[in-house]
Formats: C-alpha cells, sequence, structure tokens
C-alpha cells in the first residue's frame, strides 16, 4: 500500500498533448506497417526458397564459379554426408587431414557440365563446426577462391 507521503517515484507525468502524441505514434505504426508490406512484395522467394539452404547468403566470403548445368543443386543427404565428419569440435583436430577426408568425398560426386570446384566450393563450409565454423564465417569477403 502507498501513501502519499512516500512521494510520486511511480506516477506517470501527464501529457497536455495527448491527441497530438497519439496521431504521431499512429502515423508511425502506420509508416511502419507500409514498409513492411512493401519489403514483403519485394521479396519474391517461394516457401521452398526459405527451407533450402542459401549458399550464397551463408558463404560471402567463398567466391564459387558459375555453374552452367540447369538442375544442379546440393541435396540435403549430400549436406548431412559432409557434416558428419566436422572439423571444429576437439582442439587437437588435424586440419591435414580433415581436408584430406573432405577431398576424397567430394571426389565421389560428379554431375555433368559442372567443375569440381564448383562443388567443393559450396560444400567446403558444411564441414566445419563450432570455433571453426566460426573463424570461416569471420573471413574476409571473397577471400576463397580455390
Amino acid at each position: 500500500m502507498h501513501k502519499r507521503s512516500q512521494g510520486n517515484q511511480n506516477l506517470v507525468t501527464f501529457n497536455l498533448k495527448i491527441e497530438a502524441t497519439t496521431c504521431l505514434e499512429g502515423g508511425e505504426v502506420r509508416r511502419r506497417k507500409k514498409a513492411e508490406v512493401v519489403m514483403a512484395q519485394e521479396d519474391t522467394r517461394v516457401l521452398r526458397d526459405y527451407a533450402m539452404s542459401q549458399a550464397s547468403g551463408i558463404t560471402l566470403f567463398i567466391v564459387s564459379p558459375a555453374i552452367e548445368a540447369n538442375n544442379f543443386e546440393l541435396s540435403p543427404a549430400l549436406i548431412t554426408f559432409m557434416e558428419q565428419d566436422h572439423f571444429g569440435e576437439h582442439p587437437l583436430e588435424n586440419l591435414n587431414e580433415h581436408l584430406r577426408k573432405f577431398l576424397a568425398k567430394c571426389d565421389t560426386i560428379k554431375s555433368n557440365k559442372v567443375f569440381i570446384d564448383a562443388i567443393r566450393l559450396r560444400l567446403f563450409p558444411f564441414s566445419f563446426k563450432d570455433r571453426a565454423s566460426d573463424w570461416l564465417q569471420n573471413e574476409e569477403p571473397n577471400s576463397v577462391t580455390t
């Protein structure tokens, strides 16, 4: 229970221009909603695009060569295959051994009109975990080309 002698520390200040304040806040809400609608209209992705990993958005540090094949995509099973042997889980891991295994896995994949480097560069980020993944994400843009 509060007494008058405790002061007005929990009281809200009285706003003499309540209608003007309400109009300003309402205008801001309308502008924000309008901007959201415009952004939603500009986004042309379909639901499938949200479910599939976007390698171009994730791998800004990797320059992937163009692919001439019309129907090339990395299957979720292939990505899971690469993720089974992560690098970065233990501090005593050998990077050279990880790269040897990674290249051996990539050599099992073949697709018409797709260079092996294109496949390797797209799968490379999926072979890292924890601190190694953080390190790779913080590399300079376009720093990995081969």
